[in-house]
Parts: structure tokens; C-alpha cells; sequence
């Protein structure tokens, strides 16, 4: 027998002390009252009686001291906590891994897989041996600790009560180094995994994960797997007819029975298109949308079954997406008179123009968006945005020049560069420019054999591309490319400067653009609880688990830019939802739960305060017939 409690010489210590003032209150004689009597003879007989019986009397008021004496010793034995050796040796030390990834919002537990895992859970943690701890965890794209390693069930069972779902992947190598670090070199170690068994591999960058001798155990949830799910969805707006925008869908069946379903897309919350289809078993199916209209901020899109039903996991039935705001960018073009650039900049509606001539740069009293520099390189003054130069030169252009070339073209160009977006340059003629010499983090966009022509970069805050050569000596005027690529170039600056995000994956760290000049920002998520988020290089940085829109405020006092965005679940991984049945680890099958029954308890101490209860009433009744009194 252990006391894993209090010492035992605390114990004794406690014992003398209570034993003490309970003997103490036995020695004192009970101070009877006197009662004055007329007839003294009467009372002659019962004085002799009481005599006979007195040392009955004595006999019952050392029985009950003895009695008080056996509670008190029960009650400070059960302060020591006493376990049989034998459990004391044999408890397991438990960390239980509880999914809350995605796929455990399917519907086909009660009334989801996430409360029947909590119900699993809770049955754990009650059939918990005496000696046995356990650990708490919530597994999603972090792994969250609920509770520390203990043994005290209502603390374990408010743990599991506070699983949150998400919508994001589960991250199965964190969540098992995790466990693997907070069991090593404790006794009789277990991980005990409560899923759906849609993890994937334990494997991440660092490698297979390895258990070594930690024991594997797994705990099914989920029996359907009924699905269709939005897997991609994104939308853009034309460049030149803002209030138009194109949209890009994918829809996946994760069932093994073909789905007829019925995809709608909303508008600003207004029904915008409605299409039904056959998806078949397994198949991903993408639908592209072009030249819609009828929304100018927020894009919704719900699938659901053409029978009217439902399948088993509403929550990737839903996807959000947001345009970016369509309002006036301020344009500043400095130029002596390019018919070809001010062309190009009418095209635009939601482009506010203001043309000067060098001599009255710079124009204060307006912030603006963008300035374009028309063969001509200043200073850039603090209002002037981001900078496009067309044709640089001097001490003052952000690229130096370094000679000239002559009758090339575009030979390589960034074919994912947002500037060259929907362009071809590839026949562009250019009868002279200047051979740019870009810095070391400067970003070249396009170049001949030559050298470069087009390079893009960051100088004192501001952003900025360099044409390198004058309109007028090429052909790309004639051509599409030219309005497109201005276009591009605008929309891009405007587009960081304003803070359109476009939709995030869940389950990624996310980093967030926001102003230079923001020390932190405020996020408040689709639920509305709100987050302060950290900032880091221009960025905030954020680990969303939740789909819906998104709001963001950043910037100085004073200046603050509030932006949107959307987070979709977007994972075919989650959305297979067909439970495993079973799970493995560096080849090694994980086993079933046992050795948790519920109701049995290995704490003496229990029993020990139960005696006392018992004893006590008896006691209790004792006294009240007369019995011990």
C-alpha cells in the first residue's frame, strides 16, 4: 500500500492533533441542571436504578468516543490517498487526440462525428483507473492542448466540452510529435486517436513519424459517406469592364454513386445563376462562368442535391469569394504630350486622370494612387503612390542605364506576372531602348537577348515598373498588349494599395498584405469574435480554420484601410468523408481502446469516505432511538 497523497507523517501529525480535541470534548462532564422536587422520596428509587446502570452508561459514552475516534482516523487516512502498489506501478499515462478537422461536421453521428467523439472521449476519462492521467487535445491544422496530463475527471471532461469544430485538415505529424514529446519517459504511454481516420500520412518535413514504444490506439467515428463538395472556386472582373467578372468552379463527388446536384451562385446575397448537372462517382468536375454580372462585392456559391436532399457534410456545400472594390484610383500622368499613353488611360472609367507637364511636378495637396512618368525620372514626391516610368533616365530613375540597344524584343518574359496578364509581347518590335541594369531585388519581367526591358521592383516604399523605352520608338501601340499591360500595371498597384485579398485556403497560415505603415491589425471572423493580429513586414499573420468572409482593419491612426476576404474549405481530402477503418503509423496498425470501464474506480480513498457515511448514519439512528444515549 502507497500514499500518494499527504506523507504520512503529516498524517500522524493531523491524527494526534483532531484525536486530541475529540478525547478532550469526551472528558468534559456534562453540566447537569438542577430541578427542585417537593417530594424527594419520590425520586429515591430512580436515583437507585441509575446507579445500577452507570456503568452501562460509561460503557455506551466510550463506545461512541471509540466510534468518533475510527471517522477521524478513516477520514485522515483518505487524505494520503492510499493505492495498492500495484496500481500505483501499472497507471497509463493517456493523450487523447480528438479530430475537429472538417470532415467531422458530417452528419451521421449525433448529431454530429464531432459529438460522438465527444461521447467517446467522455467514456475514456470515466473508466480511468485510479493511477491512470490523461491529456486532452484538440487535432485541426494546429494541435490545441485542452487540459494538463491529469487525473481529475471533471477537468478532462470540460476539456472535451470545449472542442471547437473548424474547417481546415487535420495536421496528423504535429499532432503525433506532440503527443511522442509529452510522453516521453512517462509509464505505460498511449495515444489514443478519436477521428474519422481521414488524417493521410505521418509523414511531414521532418520526416515519417516514429512512436518508438508508445501505444497506438484508434476509436472510429462515422459510418456514411454520402458527398459532393466545392473544392475550388475563384472570380476576377475583366480589366476593362469592371462591372463584369468571371468565375472558375470546381465540384467534386466524393460519393461511389453519381450525384445529380444543383449549383446556384449568388450575387450580393441575389441569385445571379442556377445550374444543375450529373457529377459522377469520384469525379471532379470544373464549370467556368464568363461574362457575368449582377454583383459587385461578394460572390456566394451552394450546391445541394437536385432531389431536394442533402448529403452528409454541409460544410463544404458553401463557398465565398470577394471582388475587388470597383472605385475611382487617382492617376498622376507627368508628360510633355503621349497621344498613345492617354489613350490607353480613357479606357478605364473608374481611373481618375490628372495630366501635367514636368515643369509642375509635383502637384500637392491630393494622395495618389498611382504616378506614371512619361520620359522623365524626378524625385518622387511622398504623395505620388507607386511609379510607373516609361522610358527613364537620369540620376533619378530607379533603374540605371547602362547604354543602348537597338531593333530587339521581348525574348523571355514572367509568364505569371499579373502586368502581362492576358498579353502577347512576343512580336513586339522595339526599334531602340535602354539597357536597364536592375538591382539586386529588382524583378525582370521581360528582356531580349540584350538585356532587360521591363523590371519591376520596390525603392523608399514605393513600388514601381520601368518601361525601358520610349512608346514611340515600337510598334506595342498598335497592339492590344499596350492599354492591357497599362491596365495590368494600374490595377495591380492599386490592388495592393487597397488591400483586395482574394480567398484564402483554411488550415494555412495566412499572410495577410496590409499598409506599410501598420503596427497591427484587427481581424474579425466569420463568427465575429474579433483578433488582434500581429504584423510582420507589411504582412499580419493569421492561422485560419473557418470559411466565410472576413474583415480586416490596418493602418496609422487616422488612415486605417478596411479590406475583406474570403476563406474557403477547399480540401478533397476532407471532403472524402468515408471513415477508415483503421489507421496506421510507419506501417504499424493502431489497436482498439480497452482497459476503460466505466464505474470502476481504483482510489481507496473513495471507499474510505464512504465507510464514514455509512458509519455516520448508522450513528445518526443509533442515537435518535435511544440506542447510544
Amino acid at each position: 500500500m502507497h500514499l500518494t497523497g499527504l506523507p504520512l507523517a503529516t498524517l500522524i501529525q493531523i491524527g494526534a492533533a483532531a484525536g486530541l480535541v475529540v478525547v478532550v470534548a469526551y472528558i468534559l462532564k456534562l453540566k447537569r441542571r438542577p430541578v427542585p422536587v417537593t417530594f424527594s422520596k419520590l425520586w429515591t428509587r430512580i436515583l437507585r436504578e441509575k446507579e445500577a446502570t452507570s456503568l452501562f452508561s460509561q460503557l455506551k459514552r466510550l463506545l461512541s468516543l471509540l466510534l468518533q475516534l475510527l471517522l477521524l482516523a478513516l477520514l485522515i487516512f483518505a487524505l494520503g490517498d492510499p493505492r495498492s502498489a500495484a496500481s500505483v506501478l501499472q497507471g497509463r499515462n493517456l493523450v487523447i487526440l480528438m479530430d475537429a478537422s472538417g470532415s467531422m461536421q458530417a452528419t451521421d453521428g449525433s448529431p454530429t462525428r464531432l459529438d460522438t467523439a465527444r461521447d467517446e472521449a467522455r467514456k475514456i476519462v470515466r473508466g480511468m483507473g485510479g493511477s491512470d492521467r490523461a491529456l486532452v487535445a484538440q487535432m485541426d491544422a494546429a494541435l490545441t492542448p485542452l487540459s494538463t496530463m491529469t487525473d481529475d475527471v471533471p477537468t478532462l471532461e470540460a476539456a472535451i466540452d470545449s472542442v471547437k469544430p473548424t474547417e481546415s485538415r487535420a495536421d496528423f505529424p504535429r499532432a503525433l510529435r506532440f503527443s511522442v514529446d509529452t510522453l516521453r519517459d512517462l509509464t505505460n504511454p498511449e495515444i489514443v486517436v478519436i477521428s474519422d481516420g481521414r488524417l493521410g500520412e505521418a509523414h511531414d518535413a521532418f520526416g515519417q513519424v516514429s512512436l518508438g514504444d508508445i501505444k497506438l490506439s484508434y476509436v472510429k467515428v462515422g459510418s456514411k459517406s454520402l458527398n459532393a463538395a466545392i473544392t475550388q472556386f475563384s472570380v476576377r472582373r475583366y480589366p476593362l469592364d469592371k462591372s463584369r467578372y468571371e468565375v472558375m468552379i470546381e465540384v467534386a463527388n466524393t460519393s461511389t454513386e453519381p450525384l445529380d446536384l444543383e449549383l446556384s451562385l449568388y450575387g450580393d446575397d441575389n441569385l445571379v445563376d442556377l445550374t444543375k448537372f450529373r457529377v459522377g462517382p469520384g469525379e471532379r468536375l470544373p464549370r467556368f462562368y464568363p461574362n457575368l454580372a449582377g454583383a459587385s462585392r461578394s460572390l456566394e456559391a451552394r450546391i445541394k442535391l437536385a432531389n431536394g436532399g442533402s448529403d452528409d457534410l454541409p460544410a463544404d456545400d458553401r463557398a465565398w469569394a470577394l471582388l475587388p472594390e470597383r472605385r475611382r484610383a487617382k492617376v498622376l500622368c507627368v508628360t510633355k504630350g503621349n497621344t498613345y499613353l492617354e489613350a490607353a488611360l480613357l479606357l478605364d472609367e473608374y481611373l481618375d486622370v490628372t495630366l501635367v507637364d514636368p515643369a509642375s511636378y509635383p502637384v500637392l495637396g491630393t494622395q495618389y494612387d498611382v504616378t506614371i512618368f512619361d520620359n522623365f525620372a524626378p524625385v518622387p514626391a511622398k504623395n505620388s503612390g507607386s511609379l510607373l516610368y516609361i522610358n527613364p533616365s537620369g540620376d533619378q530613375s530607379p533603374v540605371k542605364v547602362d547604354g543602348e540597344l537597338k531593333d530587339v524584343g521581348f525574348d523571355t518574359w514572367d509568364k505569371k506576372s499579373p502586368i502581362l496578364r492576358w498579353t502577347a509581347i512576343s512580336d513586339v518590335n522595339i526599334g531602340r531602348a535602354e539597357k536597364l541594369k536592375p538591382e539586386k531585388d529588382d524583378k525582370v519581367v521581360g528582356a531580349s537577348f540584350d538585356g532587360p526591358l521591363l523590371v519591376m521592383g520596390r525603392r523608399d516604399g514605393h513600388r514601381f515598373v520601368v518601361i525601358g523605352f520610349d512608346l514611340r520608338d515600337s510598334d506595342l501601340p498598335l497592339r492590344i498588349s499596350w492599354p492591357l499591360m497599362l491596365l495590368n500595371t494600374i490595377n495591380d498597384f492599386v490592388e495592393e494599395d487597397t488591400q483586395y485579398i482574394s480567398s484564402y485556403r483554411t488550415g494555412t497560415v495566412w499572410r495577410i498584405p496590409v499598409p506599410q505603415e501598420a503596427k497591427e491589425a484587427t481581424l474579425i471572423s466569420p463568427d465575429g469574435v474579433k483578433h488582434q493580429l500581429p504584423v510582420l513586414q507589411g504582412h499580419a499573420v493569421y492561422l485560419g480554420q473557418h470559411a466565410g468572409i472576413y474583415k480586416l482593419s490596418a493602418g496609422p491612426v487616422g488612415a486605417v484601410v478596411d479590406s475583406g476576404f474570403a476563406a474557403n474549405l477547399s480540401s478533397i481530402e476532407e471532403s472524402t468523408i468515408a471513415p477508415a477503418d483503421e489507421l496506421e503509423v510507419h506501417g504499424v496498425a493502431a489497436g482498439k481502446v480497452a482497459g476503460f470501464k466505466v464505474g470502476v474506480r481504483r482510489e481507496i480513498w473513495i471507499y474510505l469516505l464512504l465507510a464514514v457515511v455509512v458509519m455516520t448514519t448508522i450513528e445518526w439512528i443509533t442515537y435518535h432511538r435511544r440506542i447510544t444515549v
